[in-house]
Formats: C-alpha cells, sequence, structure tokens
C-alpha cells in the first residue's frame, strides 16, 4: 500500500492530465457546447481569463465531459471494482450524454481510460479510493481555484494541441 498523500498527489496530477488532454483532444476549448457553455466562456473572459479555457471550462459544467467521466469511473471502480464499476460509469456517462444532446464521447472515452489506468495503477498499490480523491482536487484546480487564471492555462493548452477557438 502506497501512502495516501502521495498517493492521492499521484491520482490527482494522472486524472487532470487524463480529462484535460482529452477534453482538449475532443474540442472542448474549439466552442461552446451549449449556450450556457458559451455564457460561461465569455464571463470568464471578460474577467481577464482566456475564452478557449472558458469554453472548456463551461463545457465541462454543462454536460457531462471527460472530467465527469474520470470522476464517474474512478467512483465505479471504488464501489464496483475493476473494471465493472468503470464500464457501468461510461455507460452511464454515454446515456448523460444522449439525454444533453451531446454529440461528443469525451464523457465516456474519460470514464474508460481511468478505468484502464486505476487497473494499471493497482499494480503499484495504488487504490480507486485515491483516484477519487485525486479527480476531486483535480476538478476543484480548474473550477475551483481561480476561472481566469485555470482558463489561460487551459486556453494555452488548446493553442499546443492545436484546439484554440476561432471565436471572438
Amino acid at each position: 500500500m502506497m501512502n495516501e498523500l502521495v498517493g492521492v498527489a499521484a491520482a490527482a496530477a494522472i486524472s487532470w492530465l487524463n480529462f484535460v488532454v482529452i477534453d482538449t483532444w475532443m474540442g472542448l476549448p474549439e466552442k461552446p457546447g451549449v449556450r450556457g457553455a458559451d455564457y460561461i466562456g465569455r464571463d470568464i473572459e471578460k474577467r481577464g481569463g482566456d475564452l478557449a479555457g472558458g469554453f472548456f471550462q463551461g463545457n465541462i459544467v454543462c454536460s457531462p465531459d471527460a472530467s465527469a467521466g474520470t470522476l464517474l469511473g474512478a467512483i465505479g471502480c471504488y464501489l464496483i471494482g475493476v473494471p465493472e464499476g468503470g464500464l457501468v460509469a461510461a455507460l452511464l456517462v454515454f446515456i448523460g450524454n444522449r439525454l444533453c444532446a451531446d454529440p461528443g464521447y469525451a464523457g465516456t472515452l474519460g470514464a474508460l481510460s481511468i478505468t484502464v489506468i486505476i487497473a494499471l495503477a493497482s499494480l503499484a498499490g495504488m487504490s480507486p479510493g485515491l483516484f477519487v480523491a485525486g479527480m476531486v482536487i483535480a476538478i476543484t484546480t480548474i473550477q475551483g481555484v481561480s476561472h481566469s487564471r485555470s482558463s489561460r492555462l487551459l486556453g494555452a493548452i488548446a493553442r499546443r494541441m492545436n484546439r484554440y477557438t476561432d471565436l471572438k
């Protein structure tokens, strides 16, 4: 068993990379998927943030994207086990995407990828519970600390991945 503080910190970093890379690759910074995401993105830009990063933040608030998929996948693995819990979570996120009329699969991919990551990390002594706590911390760094700063970081990542918005 791994030291819990080290495990949570490692799980937070892994989870953060998992959902930010998937959501950026799937195009969340490029445009708002729903009206609410547009309002959030433009409000963050008015407060000194980055528009593409704001769209990213707005999209993860308004629809089950990779952040939700990663968290729910970790919770499913914690409650039901690996891989069954992650697969159940992926199915529920997929249904949630369809209910939100979200045409993407970022949430489903997030749940599936974190299930594989947790299965591999369990070989190093990391439990699914560490990933639940780590994912809460990861989401907090994007949504709960400073919207303007985190949106600028997300915008820079979007530029590097060639997923920056063309909207004004």
